[in-house]
């Protein structure tokens, strides 16, 4: 990093610091409610977001050759019209959340009860957006195309449509245009000629994009900071990102390199004081993920790897910062230096890398109807979670569903082990069952009803978003919103899916093993002595105990233990993949744990694998820490055996890896036997076990620290004992059996 980088990195982990608030809830809601109060709902509220925007503030900070700045997650910044402002009750009648849950209240009575095992809600966000065509057209070329397709479309929605995409990007524009202005006076004040020179050098960039089409990098750069701040004003949700900005950044570098405008060292310096731009505005907010995921293949189906794709990746290897997320989509012909390099960056990268089975997400978009070229050009925004950029609804994942949950009121009568509180219509309990079938046709008829609830309550949700949020600027970057003339969740996404993810999956397929064996093949214990156990926690049910927890389970090579868990994962995704909203879309299976795998597991009670009353759920579609008898490639095998085709969102899986194992000579070869089978998702913690135990007792010495808690990174002081915990406690991987 060059001495320049080197100070204004520091200057920006000084600003970080410092506390702010945003004028822009306050903005908005005086335009919403006084100056376009008289507009049609559709232009009031674009006029009242492109007001907002040109009225944020203009920063220029000493050092920086690129401009602009939004900051996220202070006071003030956030979306009135989504999730309603204390401060002006008005917006209970024109945001998502309020207008929404009155609704459901309303049509759908029984969502109240299922929200002990579902998120309530509907999460927006987790999108990428074809932020290319600003690049390549600016915003007078959108609007010129815009032009066009109304001659064409002839319909008043569509009209509607075009003329508050126009207002959104002639805020943009005009808000570019403030930097530019403000650029001038400051090169007219500085004393110092190079840095005059510098700044004139950034106005007339300013002066061009994003209005007009880059013609260099370092003006595609420019443009690309521009839309992509307002963009995330207009959609301040964790997991919106870049997506490939290899893919759409290299023709321009290709170009300046072949022309001798600049070099790879210049480029690279341009990344990494982007990079520290980005994880300004959102410093210490570790789990708002934004990604960038390089790699990959064309459209055409040729591999897309091209230098800026390494050059993004040993970019974020030399920043100790968790903004943004950068991802490896990794493909069986991939470059072997490529190969390398995503090897190192699991390695070295103080646990932020997570490397992506190319080819399988691809084949599983492709099992899902998306077209193969389309498919080819997939991205995930946030944590993990799967979409075709800029061709995405942004409901892409929306819940979190307590799979153990829907076990425990099939074994307990419809009522919850903690609390006791009555929330499905079962009466049955596990002593009444009289086979394993019966209790199978029970437990996926119960998780069918559930899911039934929750594609209904979505339905109602995405209207509330169309109508209330409808995000013009976003959606004129989300193909195919101009030629439909549509809003992106207003049916104007060429995939209008859901998604959302089932956790404790491994957990439940675990118990129904363990409860066919112990209680129907074997007889060992009846219903009603098991039921008994699981209600006192195991407590006075030791040997019982002991028992289910030695019975094989999920990743340990046992394939009756690997059919059940595949069973329970069936009987998740079919349900999502057969709903057709009111766009025509369905809803992709998004498996990943975050933070949830503690947070739901609080409310579980005991579990009949032997897991005790309140402890964490497993990771996503990872076997359970401790059921790795068998080692590393007996547990690739079950997770890669599963019907992973399904998680057409993302199937993710943790591999931490024991410090002495994590050279390149193991994790290489793991990890490419892990996609050639078909897995999905590579990442995990390689920090010795010790260090965080230090880090926990001494967090002051240990700031530095960052861990893969799932789906993201952190600092692990950062995170609560429970969390640290629980990633203490994951098994470790080797080359050897336990």
């Amino acid at each position: 990093m060059t001495p320049r980088l080197e100070a204004y990195r520091r200057q920006a982990i000084a600003r970080s610091a410092e506390p702010r608030t945003s004028p822009k809830e306050t903005n908005w809601t005086r335009a919403f409610f006084e100056h376009y109060a008289d507009l049609p709902l559709p232009e009031r509220q674009a006029r009242s977001f492109a007001r907002t925007l040109e009225n944020e503030p203009v920063y220029v900070f000493e050092l920086e050759r690129l401009v602009g700045q939004i900051y996220h997650l202070v006071p003030g910044s956030g979306r009135p019209d989504v999730s309603d402002s204390p401060s002006d009750p008005r917006w209970a009648d024109y945001a998502v959340f309020p207008t929404a849950a009155r609704e459901v209240r309303r049509l759908l009575p029984e969502n109240e009860p299922y929200l002990h095992i579902v998120s309530d809600g509907a999460f927006p966000g987790h999108v990428t957006w074809d932020w290319g065509l600003m690049l390549a057209l600016g915003t007078q070329g959108v609007l010129s195309k815009i032009d066009q397709l109304r001659v064409a479309n002839g319909d008043p929605a569509a009209d509607e449509f075009y003329r508050c995409v126009e207002i959104v990007l002639n805020g943009l524009a005009a808000w570019a245009a403030r930097h530019a202005q403000r650029l001038e006076v400051l090169a007219g004040e500085d004393p110092d000629q190079r840095r005059r020179n510098e700044l004139r050098e950034m106005a007339a960039i300013c002066r061009r994009v994003p209005a007009l089409p880059a013609r260099t990098f370092r003006e595609a750069v420019q443009a690309f900071l521009f839309q992509y701040l307002a963009v995330m004003f207009e959609n301040p949700f964790g997991g919106n990102g870049p997506g490939r900005m290899d893919w759409y950044l290299w023709p321009y570098l290709e170009s300046d390199l072949l022309a001798g405008r600049t070099t790879l060292p210049e480029a690279r310096e341009l990344i990494i004081e982007l990079f520290i731009k980005l994880d300004e505005r959102i410093r210490d907010a570790d789990g708002w993920v934004e990604a960038i995921v390089v790699g990959g293949r064309n459209p055409n189906g040729s591999s897309a790897v091209n230098p800026l794709s390494s050059m993004i990746v040993e970019a974020i290897l030399e920043l100790n910062q968790t903004h943004p997320s950068v991802y490896v989509r990794l493909h069986d012909d991939a470059p072997h230096a490529f190969v390398d390099l995503a090897t190192r960056y699991v390695i070295e990268s103080g646990n932020r890398g997570q490397v992506y089975g190319d080819d399988a997400i691809i084949s599983a978009l492709i099992e899902d109807g998306t077209h193969p070229a389309d498919a080819r050009h997939w991205a995930a925004g946030g944590c993990m979670e799967v979409g075709v950029q800029g061709m995405s609804s942004d409901l892409l994942f929306s819940f979190f569903h307590n799979v153990p949950l829907t076990l425990e009121t099939v074994l307990n009568g419809g009522e919850l082990f903690l609390g006791g509180q009555k929330v499905a219509p079962v009466d049955t309990t596990l002593a009444d069952y009289t086979s394993f079938e019966a209790l199978w046709e029970a437990f996926e008829r119960e998780i069918g009803r559930e899911l039934g609830i929750l594609m209904r309550r979505l339905d109602i949700y995405l209207a509330h978003y169309a109508k209330y949020r409808p995000s013009f600027l976003l959606s004129s970057m989300t193909h195919d919103c101009l030629d439909r003339g549509r809003t992106l969740n207003d049916g104007g996404a060429r995939y209008g899916n859901y998604g959302g993810s089932g956790v404790g999956i491994p957990n439940v397929g675990d118990s129904l093993y363990a409860l066919k064996k112990a209680v129907f093949d074997e007889a060992r214990y009846t219903g009603e002595e098991l039921l008994a156990a699981l209600r006192a926690n195991f407590e006075g049910h030791e040997q019982m105990h002991a028992y289910l927890r030695r019975l094989p389970k999920f990743g340990s090579g046992e394939a009756e233990a690997t059919t059940m868990v595949d069973r329970v994962f069936r009987s998740f995704c079919d349900p999502l993949r057969r709903h057709r909203n009111p766009v025509g879309g369905n809803c992709r299976p998004v498996i990943l744990g975050f933070t949830q795998t503690v947070e739901l597991g609080l409310r579980v009670g005991a579990t009949p694998d032997g897991r005790l009353a309140g402890r964490p759920l497993a990771q996503s579609l990872s076997p359970q820490s401790g059921s790795a008898v068998k080692g590393i490639t007996a547990a690739v095998n079950d997770v890669t055996s599963l019907s992973l085709e399904l998680a057409s969102g993302g199937g993710s899986t943790l591999w931490d890896i024991a410090s002495d194992w994590a050279k390149p000579e193991f994790v290489r070869p793991v990890m490419l036997a892990f996609f050639r089978n078909g897995g999905h998702i590579f990442q995990g913690n390689v920090t010795p076990v010790d260090r965080m135990i230090e880090a926990q007792r001494s967090p002051d010495e240990h700031r530095d620290l960052m861990v893969r808690v799932g789906g993201y990174s952190a600092r692990f002081c950062s995170l609560s004992k429970a969390h640290q915990d629980e990633i203490i406690e994951r098994y470790r991987y080797t080359g050897q059996q336990q």
